[in-house]
């Protein structure tokens, strides 16, 4: 083989260090967090995430209805609750997703806030050296002198910038123009907004807190938010323990439901009163009205209307004539209907009995179903009405160890079926009752229903940031339809004198030539970029014969 035939061979680049590699590994991972397909991406999948959200019971809203829901699917339920799928929001990927959203948006958003600051900061681009070349362009003469005509071309492109560069030829003189540049601003407005939009509700799971109760209404006993205990269920941020809270005490005066004629709800009303601040230094009681969607604002809190019910009242007559009377909330089953199900559990007063295993066996429990507007089929009771017109309750009515003693958590709506199935809680009586009316167990204690009262879900909420949540949200619209509405245009003019006949330079008419492009597709450019040429150029009839306009 000669010297000649020996092939070559490609050079190989030498190999890079580990550190190097590193660096290049985070560069392109930045690169590829930060580009505006990742964004939307994330975006994507942050909504396909809270879909289990809204699908599934959260533990955070009701804790028993998880329990429930995992207990009959023993098989795929603990599997889902090791995917926190029971607590959507505040599980690690939900929290990976949002925080990986929140750096790929900033990370995009920095580097074109810079751009476009440099952009507002440089001219016009200079005229192509063809304006014929472009989509829309026009070539004529005026009889007017180049000055004369980008004079007047200037004036009626008030509001666009411009810049005026000599040309090529001699005299000739050059204008670029361009507008909307506030499009690439309500772009940036719209993501800014979005960041901030993150970073409120961020602010707002950290630093707020969340509590529910029921009230009795009728001026029954009120609440003061002093302490997380009273509280039917709370949820604190994840920075805030529950301690700290703004003391705001509130008692409800009434409650109104007003129905359509086949018991849909239409308007939920409660006047209440409250306290706050100076006012529980001086026991001043305020008035005002919640309504659904129309909160009590107040210390930086808000205090919804969020349902009702009904808390049926039974007094309970122990053999010796001493008395005991309860009022509870019953659940409602039946959205429609309000047929509620319950419980009430009564201790017999002290000193009643001798010792407390006598107490326990002689302890009360009545459970079964309230209905607002009754409708019997037989012994079989239903409700027919949501609204209170015909209250009746059907009750089981047990003695015994109801478990008050044991120091189990026990639900408020159902009885512990353990202790019915061991014995130690008998069933003496199944009854429907209507208001007045009692029973009499075996032993002389007697049971009567005394009506029910209406009862309140009020929530009261504390973020922070709900304000900056509303201004984020307002900005990303304001900046999305700036975004949409407002055009880029780019807008060329060439002018230079015209030749006579023998071919000198006539001052007096010039050749001007119009190029216009739009910086994104919009339909309407063409019709748009004539009607800017009538504007601009003052042709006269005499000269429209040599003009020549064409686009596409």
């Amino acid at each position: 083989m000669t010297v000649q035939d020996k092939p070559v061979t490609a050079p190989v680049p030498p190999r890079q260090s580990l550190p190097g590699r590193m660096v290049a590994f985070v560069r392109n991972t930045w690169r590829g967090l930060t580009s505006m397909r990742t964004a939307l991406v994330l975006l994507f999948l942050l909504a396909l995430a809270a879909i289990p959200g809204a699908v599934l019971p959260q533990r955070s809203l009701n804790e028993q209805k998880v329990a429930q829901y995992i207990a009959d699917r023993p098989t795929l339920g603990p599997w889902m609750d090791r995917f926190e799928l029971f607590d959507v929001f505040a599980s690690f990927w939900f929290t990976a997703i949002y925080v990986l959203l929140f750096i790929s948006l900033v990370g995009c958003i920095l580097p074109r806030t810079v751009d476009h600051y440099r952009a507002l900061r440089t001219p016009p681009v200079r005229a192509p050296r063809n304006l014929s070349r472009l989509p829309h362009h026009y070539s004529g003469t005026a009889e007017q002198t180049p000055d004369e005509v980008l004079a007047h071309v200037r004036k009626e492109l008030r509001g666009w910038r411009t810049e005026v560069r000599p040309g090529d030829r001699d005299g000739e003189l050059t204008l670029a123009a361009e507008k909307g540049y506030t499009r690439e601003l309500g772009n940036l407005v719209f993501h800014l907004a979005l960041v901030g939009l993150l970073i409120a509700i961020a602010v707002g799971k950290l630093f707020g807190y969340e509590g529910s109760v029921i009230v009795i209404a009728n001026n029954g006993p009120g609440f003061c938010t002093t302490s997380p205990a009273v509280f039917d269920s709370f949820k604190a941020g994840n920075v805030n323990d529950g301690t700290g809270l703004a003391p705001i005490c509130v008692r409800v005066k009434d409650f109104k439901a007003d129905y359509l004629t086949n018991g849909q709800a239409e308007m939920f009303t409660s006047n209440i009163e409250y306290q706050s601040g100076a006012d529980l230094q001086s026991n001043t009681w305020r008035s005002t009205r919640l309504q659904v969607n129309h909160p009590l604002r107040v210390a930086g809190d808000r205090i919804y209307l969020q349902g009702h019910g009904f808390a049926p009242t039974f007094t309970v007559t122990f053999p010796n004539g001493q008395t005991r009377t309860e009022t509870i909330q019953w659940r409602p089953d039946d959205a429609m209907t309000f047929l509620s199900s319950g419980v009430l559990r009564i201790d017999p007063p002290g000193g009643m009995y001798a010792t407390d295993e006598e107490r326990r066996k002689n302890q009360i429990a009545i459970e079964g179903l309230f209905a607002p507007t009754a409708l019997f089929h037989g012994s079989l009771m239903t409700s027919s009405y949501p609204a209170m017109t015909d209250p009746a309750v059907a009750v089981d009515i047990y003695r015994g160890d109801t478990g008050l003693d044991t120091g189990r958590p026990q639900s408020l709506f159902a009885l512990d079926t353990e202790q019915v199935k061991q014995g130690r809680l008998l069933k003496e009586a199944r009854v429907n009752l209507r208001p007045g009316e009692s029973t009499s167990l075996p032993n002389g204690t007697k049971v009567t229903f005394d009506g029910a009262q209406e009862f309140v879900n009020l929530q009261v909420s504390h973020d922070p940031a709900q304000q900056w949540v509303l201004v984020s949200a307002v900005t990303m619209m304001v900046g999305l339809l700036v975004s949409l509405l407002v055009k880029r245009r780019r807008i060329w003019v060439r002018v230079y004198p015209a030749e006579d006949a023998a071919g000198t330079l006539d001052k007096r008419r010039t050749v001007v030539e119009l190029g216009g492009l739009a910086r994104t597709d919009q339909a309407g450019w063409g019709s748009e970029f004539d009607r800017l040429r009538t504007r601009l150029l003052d042709t006269r009839p005499d000269s429209a014969a040599d003009a020549k306009t064409t686009g596409e």
